[in-house]
């Protein structure tokens, strides 16, 4: 029998305010254990929260980015559940009305995946086991969360990547999270069931609790569709349980039974007001977001020309796409700019924290006053890509490093005359080319560039020389 994968995602989003969701203590990633804690949020008797209104400001643009409906009146919820990285033995979470819900995200496949809700609440402890162990670090406890909760609409794991890969990009651009998944601050669930190819019911799902890697999610989903397979295909049932992964051994194990919404024994939670969100206050936040990475590589590619990658590269890291459109009022031609941003750019901005962060010493403007010289003829591309080079090293304009020899350019004649003195002055690479060596022609049109210091024509070059190595005269 043929089975069918289906898989939903929980994402948890750790939110960038600079306090703690209900106390003022800091949310900075790492310190010594336990000392970015309060009697708020290790939850001791007589403490009482206050809710941060960024986390709430942060949790709506989440979802407008997402295309959610915000809800005008909501309110926390007390999820009761005693692990030891929950010191109140309860977190405070969203249960019936969550701040935002009813919204979806478009794959490239067309999948549409449709967002349940987003709801706010406060992050767990961080339990360290070490040396047969187990130590308990309340800095994260916390932390303002999202979880943004799909329905079951992937039907395959490449889906659930592209999807959570947009999440992790959209965040980033709205400027809620820096969704680091090496520090846990982008962390998913996955549940993953099987049903028989051509059924419309669901079948018994099972939870793999916080993936913080693309590769350990697509890794774990895999293995527990070829073990739910061999279950089904054995005639037994699958127990929902909860699993965690184990990436060393390429396997998931139990956690515990999954449990439902009645085993937290949800109820409004008694020391906070409702959250009011009117529609004035969702006009602001909607008008505060910047054009999303979709609608921006769509852009650049129906407006400016640009190919499926470029236009995917450059509007991938936001920092990035405004330098890009810092550059095209100073020029003609958007490609000018793609290339070499995609290119000198980006081969030194090495990690993708270097480009997030897109600390480029040229200008947009100095960029762009380069970039004109070529579309005036100026100067040749090569040369462009070297002053380019020294202004990276240096963060100085083109000016200081082209002479009015670069800038004067070459006439045909002159190019003429050094392609015959390349043909003239390597035999070896002439003979080569004529008994049908194509790229000796790569050393005749080197030897041209060098002798015109990269001020020649590249292509008119090369044309120039297949001309003379063809001619019947040459020949003779």
């Amino acid at each position: 029998m043929e089975f069918e994968l289906v898989c939903g995602l929980e994402t948890h989003i750790e939110l960038s305010t600079k306090t703690k969701v209900f106390c003022g203590c800091s949310t900075a990633f790492g310190g010594e254990p336990n000392t970015r804690c309060c009697p708020v949020c290790l939850g001791l008797p007589g403490s009482l929260p206050k809710l941060n209104r960024q986390a709430v400001e942060y949790t709506v643009l989440a979802g407008l980015a997402l295309g959610c409906s915000i809800s005008p009146i909501s309110h926390m919820d007390r999820k009761n559940y005693c692990y030891p990285d929950l010191p109140k033995a309860y977190q405070i979470s969203q249960y019936d009305v969550p701040l935002c819900h009813d919204g979806q995200v478009v794959l490239s496949n067309g999948q549409v995946i449709r967002i349940e809700r987003i709801h706010l609440e406060e992050d767990a402890g961080k339990l360290v086991h070490e040396n047969g162990r187990t130590l308990v670090d309340y800095n994260r406890c916390g932390v303002p969360l999202i979880e943004i909760v799909t329905k079951p609409d992937f039907r395959s794991i490449e889906e659930a990547r592209e999807y959570l890969e947009l999440i992790q990009l959209t965040m980033r651009y709205i400027g809620i999270s820096d969704c680091k998944m090496q520090e846990g601050s982008l962390r998913s669930d996955v549940n993953v069931s099987l049903r028989p190819k051509g059924s419309e019911e669901l079948g018994t799902r099972t939870e793999i609790k916080n993936m913080n890697s693309f590769t350990f999610m697509e890794r774990a989903i895999e293995y527990e569709a070829h073990r739910q397979a061999a279950i089904l295909r054995a005639g037994e049932k699958v127990q929902q349980e909860t699993l965690r992964y184990l990436p060393e051994e390429n396997r998931t194990e139990p956690m515990r039974s999954k449990e439902d919404a009645k085993d937290y024994r949800f109820f409004p939670e008694p020391d906070l007001y409702a959250v009011a969100v009117p529609p004035e206050e969702v006009e602001r936040l909607r008008e505060s977001l910047p054009e999303l990475p979709q609608t921006k590589e769509n852009r650049y590619r129906q407006e400016l020309g640009l190919s499926l990658e470029e236009a995917r590269l450059l509007s991938r890291y936001r920092k990035i796409a405004e330098y890009f459109e810092g550059v095209l009022p100073h020029i003609q031609t958007p490609k000018n700019a793609a290339n070499c941003i995609l290119g000198q750019i980006f081969r030194r901005l090495k990690t993708e924290e270097d480009k997030e962060q897109a600390e480029i010493p040229v200008s947009p403007e100095a960029l762009g006053e380069l970039i004109q010289l070529l579309e005036g003829k100026k100067i040749r591309v090569d040369l462009l890509k070297k002053t380019l080079e020294s202004m990276l090293d240096t963060g100085k304009g083109c000016m200081e490093f082209l002479t009015p020899e670069d800038l004067a350019g070459i006439s045909f004649q002159q190019l003429r005359e050094m392609c015959c003195q390349a043909v003239e002055t390597n035999p070896k690479a002439v003979e080569d080319y004529r008994s049908g060596k194509e790229k000796a022609l790569k050393a005749l049109l080197g030897a041209v560039m060098r002798q015109s210091k990269g001020r020649a024509d590249a292509a008119q070059a090369e044309k120039t020389l297949r001309e003379l190595l063809t001619a019947p005269a040459a020949r003779a």
